[in-house]
């Protein structure tokens, strides 16, 4: 797939007629201070510009790849008789509040599962500057379109009524989920399209077909897949999205359907890109994602675009 050019503009300083004696000199000290008054008035002007959302240090490879990001974490239980509309859960945020508010990405297991089976993703994503949210559904046995409706049910609570409630920026918000729950992820990007990022994890799905999705959305797919197989899911998933979306199809190699279900740096890597990117605007994680991925001893493929630019 052609990936997205990038452009830039070469700026260049005009030269005028010379003077002589005290006009050019005159001249010369004019355009010096104009030069020095546009360095130092930049200087503001290139701060304001930088992104509010940003959040953490510069990445790496090994940043993003380690157990554990920057930020010290902290987590506190939801009880199910605390909430209406979703199980309940558990909520991981980085304990310091010098960097101010944090985006948010609630997370929901699939079929039988609880959230046990993705846990590990909460001090994971957390450490690296979100508030997470590891759910339980009302049942194990839920459907994707009602795991979809509880994913947004816990964001609902946790950007309203949750005690981490003023940690969150509630317009950066996030979902992902494994198997049932990836498919669940699907269906809250359709339902709510202010969602800055979806992420399924081996998804699975009855609907094949999501052209309504506009939330940039990163699909992780199995080889090894027999529950959900990638050519009934997840791929299918992936190219009926709209072309003209952020998106992109990460299959895992040698990988079954459980393998979102324990810690996974492929996984985790790819997801904290994505979620950095779009949740955050970060573009310091392009780097990650653009050149596209290639197969490696841990991706069988990946398809996608590069980020678009704003």
């Amino acid at each position: 797939m052609q990936q997205q050019a990038r452009t830039g503009a070469a700026h260049r300083v005009p030269t005028g007629s010379p003077h002589r004696g005290r006009g050019r000199f005159a001249g010369l000290v004019t355009a010096i201070a104009a030069v020095v008054g546009l360095t130092t008035l930049g200087q503001p002007a290139a701060q304001a510009a930088d992104n509010p959302y940003e959040r953490g240090p510069a990445p790496t490879t090994s940043s993003i790849e380690a157990a554990r990001g920057p930020y010290a974490v902290s987590q506190t239980t939801v009880s199910s008789t605390a909430v209406t509309g979703f199980g309940g859960g558990t909520i991981y945020y980085p304990t310091s509040t010098a960097d101010g508010t944090f985006g948010a990405v609630a997370v929901v297991p699939g079929f039988t599962g609880t959230q046990s089976s993705i846990s590990w993703l909460g001090p994971r994503l957390a450490s690296q500057g979100f508030v997470v949210f590891t759910i339980d559904t009302t049942s194990t046995l839920d459907q994707p379109a009602s795991r979809g409706r509880q994913l947004l049910a816990a964001l609902d609570y946790l950007t309203g009524r949750s005690s981490v409630r003023a940690r969150v920026d509630g317009t950066r918000l996030g979902v992902m989920g494994h198997s049932m729950g990836g498919g669940g992820s699907l269906e809250a990007a359709k339902t709510r399209p202010s969602l800055q990022a979806a992420v399924p994890l081996t998804p699975w799905n009855t609907d094949k077909t999501w052209p309504e999705v506009s939330t940039p959305t990163l699909i992780v797919g199995a080889d090894g897949d027999t529950v959900a197989p990638v050519s009934s899911h997840a791929e299918p998933f992936y190219t009926s999205l709209p072309s003209s979306l952020d998106r992109a199809y990460l299959e895992l190699n040698g990988a079954s359907h459980s393998a979102p279900t324990s810690s996974n740096t492929t996984v985790a890597k790819y997801s904290v890109s994505w979620l950095k990117r779009f949740i955050d605007n970060d573009t310091r994680y392009e780097q990650f994602l653009c050149p596209l991925p290639s197969p490696s001893s841990t991706i069988e493929e990946y398809r996608g675009n590069c980020p678009h630019t704003s």
